[in-house]
């Protein structure tokens, strides 16, 4: 009851509805927020504070700057959409609001595309070395069935592609990834694809920013060998993965592509079974079906484990699947 009146107190006010209406089209900074409410950023962050701590919006730290998000866990979570839902679209100052905010988000899509363009170079440059990402992303929702996956993590989000896969079919997706570029082109391609229900958050994949959330499925797409000590990541990630739920870690196998080493700062090149399936097993996980997709000169595998799940055979069998041409 407490939470409830709170919550009530805090978005009696135009202005916090305004915010709350805005933040849950979009993840805006104070800087963006000032620009479309015409109203002083102390003014701003006043408000913003009052519906933090009532727990209607989420505060998503990254770096210097902050993000501000409607809140998608916790007791006022549903507060906060019921609250939403009656706000008048139509009402001339919100329609105003929600013009300032396509503006923002349409400056924000072309910073999001100049970055893209000139590192497009050399993201396909390795895309050439292995299998198509159609073929990737089938073979993954083969171990990760879209109507099984209710609450992803995906650890080293880059784009948000893997967020997009699913996005349609689950109930909430947290993309993590250390670089602030990437960051913004997620939340732009997310944007586009009107998944409110994903979003992303600037973090390191050895501490996560996470503190008590669960998700049934975690996934690290071909970031796992970025990691200084990819053991430590997996463990880390297995902490937020709910009992039966599934991790699955997209990488390549051992390989001898040096100039990935010294051009594209890979701090592994690839790894074998046996290794991540004992990072598994120390991780408290059971090691399960593992996938390989052939390519020239990289091979991508897909090893899947299981929390408190049904241990598979000290060594699961590999589906090697054929290259399409």
């Amino acid at each position: 009851m407490d939470q409830l009146l709170q919550g009530l107190r805090a978005a009696a006010e135009p202005t916090r509805l305004r915010i709350l209406a805005l933040c849950a089209r979009s993840e805006l900074t104070v800087s963006d927020l000032t620009t479309i409410l015409r109203q002083s950023q102390p003014r701003v962050s006043r408000h913003l504070k009052v519906l933090v701590e009532a727990g209607l919006l989420q505060r998503l730290r990254e770096g210097t700057w902050a993000f501000y998000r409607l809140a998608d866990t916790g007791e006022a979570a549903g507060l906060a959409r019921g609250l939403v839902g009656f706000v008048p679209a139509g009402n001339d100052v919100v329609a105003r609001d929600l013009e300032r905010l396509d503006a923002v988000k349409k400056a924000r899509a072309d910073v999001a595309s100049a970055f893209f363009r000139s590192n497009a170079g050399q993201w396909d440059s390795i895309r050439r070395l292995y299998i198509d990402d159609e073929e990737v992303e089938r073979a993954l929702l083969s171990l990760l069935p879209r109507q099984d996956v209710h609450g992803l993590l995906d650890i080293g989000t880059g784009t948000g592609r893997i967020l997009e896969v699913f996005g349609q079919d689950i109930r909430r997706g947290v993309g993590i990834d250390l670089s602030r570029e990437m960051l913004a082109v997620a939340r732009v391609n997310l944007e586009k694809r009107g998944l409110l229900n994903c979003h992303v958050r600037y973090g390191d994949m050895s501490q996560l920013p996470l503190t008590d959330e669960t998700f049934d499925a975690v996934t690290f797409h071909l970031v796992l060998h970025y990691a200084e000590d990819p053991e430590m990541a997996v463990r880390e990630a297995a902490r937020f993965l709910e009992p039966g739920g599934t991790l699955v870690v997209v990488d390549f196998a051992p390989h001898e592509e040096q100039n990935l080493r010294t051009e594209h700062a890979h701090r592994w090149l690839g790894f074998d079974d046996g290794d991540i399936e004992a990072w598994f097993r120390a991780a408290g996980l059971s090691p399960g079906r593992n996938i390989r997709l052939p390519g020239k000169p990289l091979t991508v595998c897909l090893w899947s484990a299981t929390r408190n799940g049904v241990a598979a055979s000290r060594t699961a069998p590999a589906v090697e699947i054929e290259a399409r041409p």
